[in-house]
């Protein structure tokens, strides 16, 4: 009887488990499922488990009462989570569709810039000057004020703007450059993000609609985040933000709930004129934008293609300027009148654009591993138990439940095993942000995320994190010692004991993964390489070679040679001729009869803008698919953490 429910819940995950994960109906029976098994575990609770009479200190009832009340938030963040995956939306065969207006209006594309290197500007720059329209102008927005930076834009064409203070940080440098720009619509790139060819082609059609105002499209992104880097899964698991971009903007998209995330999105310029410009009051000037766009009528819609490529956060430094700014901005809205708690919204578009997962979640992620510490070391229950078979019927159904609606509806972008530890590891630095922003939400600057050569600081140590991170663990493991020797234990073994003590041995591996993220993996090249698959001709100063050129950056490629060949390519003499680009002079670094790796060596500035336009294109990737199995997650984590 106990195990009916976990038998019903796999019942109905067999049934559904082929079926198209974008019908409508199905979705929202999967994503109903796990709530209302919330709904029932957490009346169970408070009846059975909570309110009821007991001897129990006050600080024992009262902790008992705050492990409940932590229960609720996080039922109501999964919630909302499934409420906005409910549904789906894509809109590529809209884009097909279109038809470009005629005559065709002008488009401005802003560039706006801090500190960012060349390396990083480059691309950014120019691949945006040979985006496919004719009425187009590109500004970099320099609040940097780099000569440098001039003199490279007047050699490309590109208008170069400045100005005189740094009021409002991008925002405010965006809204400078609405004073000079006269296009109908406007393209926003961050300076590390670098757009395809057709973005405007694909994205201006929707426009059409009077009603739209911004249309986001994805960040993608061509090199590994820390938390690929640092748990060694670069090959085998995406990037951090894929269930955002891929998955969970599509299904906001589908309720009329995309929000503008600042780069790689086009905005109608009357729709800015109308709300006065880019909002300055949040340093997330971009989420605000399409609130107050919403109040004036004007929707944000999000079209799920890659049409950009740009640079995830390259060092822990890096993720924790750029969530921490996210985290402050989220909360900061609760404090405006343009925010999701001012007026002119309805109740759906409240919940969805409430900030809710950047309230709860640091916080349940950091009870789970005090429960079993306060039930160990201080004896406090966490509830008032019943027995094993209680547990087995009403809480291991939601837990069954909302896993295998996670693996319906994402795939292979979820895996507890990755995102329990990432979550933990955020928590002891995010939690504070989320506590200081309640208490004072303005004042603290826009900080810039290093990128490019400003990122490379050597292989850091987020000692801050790890020393949290180690204090736990040391707790859970004298927890565990002490309650072992009779003679020393808090605790008698009880019916719950054996569940604290599997839950903190579950711990101690996610704080040893979580430990792992605390150190910067290393990053084995300067530029990355784009999987090109693609015939090219090497020429070796004598005779031509048909080769397969494997993979490219910017700086050099690797060549699949002919199994006939042996040739022996030199510097000065050997070159490649490349798809789109021309011939290029490259200088071989390793070579053997299978294999060439080599560097390029440009003869101009022209040539190698060829190259950046080519693998930027949006027709190559640097990203494995992310479809590995929970096998080699584990075989990759074992591997990292027992051989580095």
């Amino acid at each position: 009887m106990d195990y009916i429910p976990l038998l019903l819940v796999s019942g109905f995950f067999l049934w559904v488990w082929d079926a198209p994960r974008t019908h409508h109906k199905l979705r929202q029976m999967v994503c109903l499922l796990p709530v209302l098994l919330c709904i029932q575990y957490m009346t169970w609770r408070l009846v059975s488990t909570v309110w009821t009479e007991s001897d129990d200190s006050l600080l024992a009832q009262s902790w008992i009462w705050g492990v409940w009340s932590v229960e609720v938030l996080a039922c109501i963040e999964v919630a909302v989570f499934l409420l906005i995956m409910s549904r789906t939306n894509t809109r590529s065969k809209q884009a097909d569709q279109h038809q470009m207006p005629s005559p065709l209006p002008a488009v401005d594309i802003f560039i706006p810039t801090y500190n960012e290197p060349l390396d990083v500007l480059e691309k950014t720059i120019v691949a945006a000057t040979a985006v496919d329209y004719p009425h187009k102008t590109v500004w970099v927005l320099d609040d940097g004020k780099r000569d440098w930076l001039r003199t490279f834009c007047e050699e490309l064409g590109v208008r170069y703007l400045t100005r005189a203070d740094k009021l409002h940080a991008k925002a405010g440098n965006m809204n400078h450059a609405l004073k000079h720009a006269q296009g109908q619509f406007i393209a926003v790139f961050d300076a590390d993000f670098v757009p395809s060819q057709n973005f405007i082609r694909r994205t201006l059609g929707f426009f059409s609609d009077p009603s739209v105002g911004i249309v986001q499209t994805p960040q993608h992104f061509y090199n590994k985040d820390p938390i690929q880097t640092n748990l060694g899964l670069m090959q085998i698991y995406p990037d951090e933000q894929r269930l955002f971009f891929d998955q969970m903007a599509a299904s906001r998209d589908a309720w009329q709930a995309a929000f503008c995330c600042g780069s790689c999105s086009i905005m109608r310029r009357q729709a800015v004129d109308a709300i006065g410009g880019i909002p300055t009051q949040s340093i997330t000037e971009d989420l605000l934008t399409t609130l107050v766009m919403l109040r004036q009528g004007y929707q944000t819609i999000y079209l799920n293609e890659r049409l950009s490529m740009g640079l995830a956060a390259e060092s822990i430094e890096g993720f924790f300027v750029q969530r921490e700014r996210w985290c402050r901005g989220a909360i900061q809205s609760l404090f405006l009148t343009a925010g999701p708690l001012g007026p002119g919204l309805n109740t759906m578009q409240r919940i969805l654009f409430f900030p809710t997962s950047w309230l709860t979640q640091y916080t349940v992620r950091l009870m789970l591993i005090a429960i079993p510490l306060a039930y160990l070391l201080l004896g406090w229950l966490p509830f008032h138990f019943t027995d094993t078979a209680d547990m087995v019927f009403y809480q291991l159904p939601v837990f069954l439940s909302f896993f295998l609606a996670m693996r319906w509806l994402v795939g292979g972008h979820f895996s507890p095993l990755v995102s329990g530890p990432v979550g933990l590891f955020s928590s002891f630095r995010l939690g504070p942000t989320v506590v200081a922003s309640l208490i004072k939400p303005f004042g603290k600057p826009f900080k810039v995320t290093p990128k490019g050569s400003d990122a490379a600081n050597g292989r850091q140590v987020d000692f801050f994190s790890l020393g949290m991170i180690l204090g736990c663990m040391a707790l859970t493991l004298m927890g565990l010692l002490l309650n072992v020797v009779p003679e020393l234990a808090v605790v008698s073994h009880d019916e719950f004991f054996p569940i604290a003590m599997f839950w903190s041995m579950l711990n101690v591996v996610t704080l040893g993964l979580a430990a792992l993220l605390c150190f910067e993996g290393p990053r084995l090249r300067k530029e990355e390489r784009f999987f090109l698959a693609e015939t090219g001709v090497a020429h070796d100063g004598e005779s031509n070679y048909p080769v397969q050129i494997i993979d490219a950056s910017v700086d050099g490629c690797k060549l699949a040679m002919p199994q006939t060949s042996s040739a022996l390519f030199k510097k000065g003499t050997a070159s490649l001729t490349v798809q789109n680009v021309g011939r290029v002079m490259i200088q071989p670094v390793r070579q053997n009869q299978a294999l060439l790796a080599a560097t390029f060596e440009y003869d101009s500035k022209a040539q190698r803008n060829a190259m950046i336009c080519k693998l930027f294109s949006g027709r190559y990737t640097t990203v494995s698919p992310a479809n590995s199995s929970t096998r080699q997650l584990i075989s990759s984590l074992w591997e990292k953490t027992f051989n580095g």
